[in-house]
């Protein structure tokens, strides 16, 4: 009865789940593109290999599992590799890291019909589904098809927790029907339980093995080095986190260059006029310029080089935080905000390794962060704290990889449903 009930809530949106679409793409023309995919209609016919698929919502995702995919791909080369998204920024980043070794298309949205024509289409042996994507009709389906679906890299903050707990008559089956899941951390592990899950193994977070790019990070370095200034990134901003952040700069440091990198590229021109130059148009800051928007994308490795002090967005609003691990690989030092449950267990161990500091608001992380900029030897210390603790939690891809191993070994020997 309750995805009875869910679908036709589902079904009632659609009107407004097109224009939605359509309203995105103002700013991100990706959104109108392939749009019959969200709803399982395919223009091109497909071979006869079967498919090894990974969902990743988006960007970060996309990025937090690609050595993953690698290593699958590197395993089963007999197996066509389906990688889904949600959002255009992830589709674009599922193209940058994997190019033409894989198929990328639009998940569709959990509509019982359309859910059925994407697994006619693709017929996986086998899907992956990253950090906490979980679509009740779709588990159903794979769940009568005989798909396994594994959770890699599962995260469940109390919150989270709490909210599918409101609606258990939806969310327990979807557990369920999980094969296994992959969890970051214990407390992950134990709410995964509690809300279904049959089997959940500890395999630690994919994103700690995430190695970063030496050419964009020597990129960034000269380009610091160009600058000659002290540099201060607010890294993937979130909405009214700008305005809050550079508000709260202590007004007499008139040498420090502020670089703005926003969250999402469609906030990119909005945010513009806060700044005096911008990557996208091929600038250098001028001497006077005090803020740079960081307007391109699959740079953060370029921007975190670039930093000597990096403030982590998505922590100063109730958000959860954005990903500190990319800033600790790069040894920059990172100042939180208050609101990181969404990277709770990273943010305890990087807190622990003095890695990274936390402030309880705007003002209280800007004046952390200037203070590091004018002490050098606490961010040589804080920022070599951060290497150790990424090289120390690094191994979730193999321990990942052996548990997918022996699903889709499961599921190869079994004949195909459907």
């Amino acid at each position: 009865m309750w995805r009875a009930l869910y679908t036709l809530v589902l079904r009632a949106a659609a009107p407004f789940v097109l224009l939605r679409l359509w309203w995105r793409g103002r700013r991100e023309p990706g959104y109108r593109q392939w749009m019959g995919e969200r709803f399982g209609r395919y223009d091109e016919d497909r071979g006869e290999r079967p498919a090894l698929w990974v969902h990743a919502v988006s960007v970060g995702e996309a990025r937090a599992s690609a050595p993953l995919v690698r290593a699958l791909a590197a395993e089963r080369p007999g197996y066509e590799l389906l990688l889904t998204c949600m959002t255009a920024a992830g589709r674009a980043t599922l193209k940058e890291l994997h190019g033409e070794s894989a198929t990328v298309a639009w998940l569709p949205y959990d509509y019982p019909g359309a859910v059925r024509r994407f697994l006619e289409h693709f017929r996986p042996r086998f899907g992956l589904l990253v950090e906490t994507e979980l679509w009740p009709n779709l588990l159903a389906a794979c769940g009568e098809d005989g798909i396994p679906m594994l959770l890699a890299n599962g995260r469940m903050s109390e919150k989270s927790a709490r909210a599918y707990g409101r609606v258990p008559g939806l969310a327990r089956p979807a557990f369920a029907a999980l094969a296994l899941a992959c969890a970051q951390s214990e407390p992950d592990a134990e709410r995964l339980r509690a809300l279904g899950a049959r089997r959940v193994e500890v395999t630690g977070n994919l994103k700690f093995d995430s190695a970063p790019d030496e050419a964009k990070q020597a990129e960034g370095r000269a380009w610091r080095e160009r600058i000659g200034r002290p540099v201060l990134l607010l890294a993937s901003t979130r909405e009214g986190e700008e305005k809050l952040l550079l508000g709260s700069l202590p007004p007499s440091d008139r040498e420090l260059l502020v670089v703005v990198v926003p969250r999402h590229p469609r906030r990119f021109d909005e945010i513009a006029p806060l700044a005096q130059s911008r990557r996208s148009r091929g600038q250098f800051p001028a001497a006077a310029d005090r803020v740079y928007l960081g307007d391109t994308m699959g740079e953060m490795d370029f921007y975190y080089a670039a930093a000597d002090v990096a403030v982590i967005g998505g922590s100063f609003m109730p958000r959860g935080g954005q990903n500190l691990i990319e800033a600790c690989a790069a040894g920059v030092p990172v100042v939180l905000g208050p609101s990181m449950f969404n990277f709770a267990e990273a943010t305890r161990l990087a807190l622990a390794a003095g890695a990274a500091l936390q402030a309880a608001d705007a003002v209280s992380a800007m004046q952390q962060a200037t203070a590091l900029l004018a002490d050098a030897r606490s961010r040589a210390a804080m920022g070599e704290a951060g290497r150790k603790l990424c090289a120390a939690h690094r191994g979730a891809t193999l321990r990942h990889l052996a548990l997918c191993r022996e699903l889709i070994t499961a599921a190869t020997t079994a004949p195909a449903r459907g």
